[in-house]
């Protein structure tokens, strides 16, 4: 992808940010000071309780209207406002960028996870995996449209084995947005679990093309495998059509059953519709997004 195209692909973001966002408002947070409301109480203009006055309370907050109906100080509570807490994953394998339409579905998706953080004031850490290499990233420096040339060249010992999560640190009650389109063999269970622990709300964010879910294939083809670039020669007959088809449905069964198991918000996003149109169809029913006020 060149580097207006990757720009094409920020803008096209950009512009879902403003009618779609990370379900921020459906957590209770705590934390550094923000937008959001927390678990405790602070001082922004968000009135909350009362409780009775005691020394080292802020005189600020003493309700004085009722002092002088009661003769008692009591204080005013306000809702706490809270910075949120969003991990960012992008699933490096070879597989998201083999095929042109894809690898912009993918940009769209990683740039939108970014900027919804961001624009949102999170504190927003962002990290690239690729079998069992993984490298963080400032997330201040997504929108300079150079994090493709790293995610290419990110080494791996085995590119082809599943995104080793347990090499990034996810931060304690943090929304993990996941970008992967979980094409890799094995157990789900293992990467949800780590996607939920320390309080994390997983959100997955799966790009998908037609030609995968349901190919047309027939006859002899020459297929590459995208992780290790190597080439095989198959006649495809309808039976083998058939068994692909049955093995790619049970395989996001299962990832949508385990992210069901973990609260985990899963949501298949078509690469052939339009970036918005997309995520109203697929992210926001599955509450991996909500509408952006």
């Amino acid at each position: 992808m060149t580097l207006t195209e990757l720009s094409q692909c920020h803008a096209h973001a950009l512009a879902a940010t403003g009618r779609l966002r990370l379900p921020l408002r459906s957590r209770v947070w705590k934390g550094q000071s923000g937008e959001f409301a927390g678990a405790g109480v602070g001082s922004s203009m968000d009135f909350q309780d009362h409780r009775t006055y005691v020394p080292g309370d802020d005189p600020r907050h003493i309700n004085w209207q009722a002092y002088a109906r009661t003769g008692t100080y009591t204080m005013k509570l306000y809702r706490e406002e809270v910075r949120p807490v969003v991990d960012v994953v992008l699933d490096a394998s070879e597989s998201m960028f083999f095929d042109p339409v894809k690898a912009k579905r993918t940009a769209e998706l990683f740039y939108f996870a970014v900027e919804s953080a961001m624009r949102s004031g999170a504190a927003t850490s962002v990290h690239f995996v690729r079998g069992d290499a993984v490298r963080p990233v400032p997330s201040d420096i997504v929108s300079m449209h150079r994090w493709l040339d790293d995610v290419r060249a990110m080494p791996a010992a085995d590119p082809a084995i599943a995104p080793d999560l347990s090499r990034i640190q996810f931060r304690q009650n943090a929304i993990r947005v996941f970008v992967s389109d979980l094409l890799f063999s094995g157990d789900p269970t293992p990467a949800l679990r780590l996607l939920a622990a320390r309080h994390g709300a997983p959100i997955l964010l799966v790009p998908f093309l037609k030609s995968e879910s349901s190919p047309d294939w027939a006859g002899n083809y020459e297929f590459v495998e995208a992780e290790r670039g190597s080439r095989h020669q198959h006649r495809i007959e309808a039976s083998t059509l058939r068994h692909y088809k049955e093995a790619y449905v049970n395989h996001f069964a299962l990832w949508k059953s385990a992210a069901t198991r973990h609260q985990s918000a899963f949501a298949r996003v078509s690469c052939e519709e339009s970036l918005e149109a997309s995520l109203f169809a697929e992210a926001l029913p599955s509450r991996a997004l909500e509408v952006a006020n």
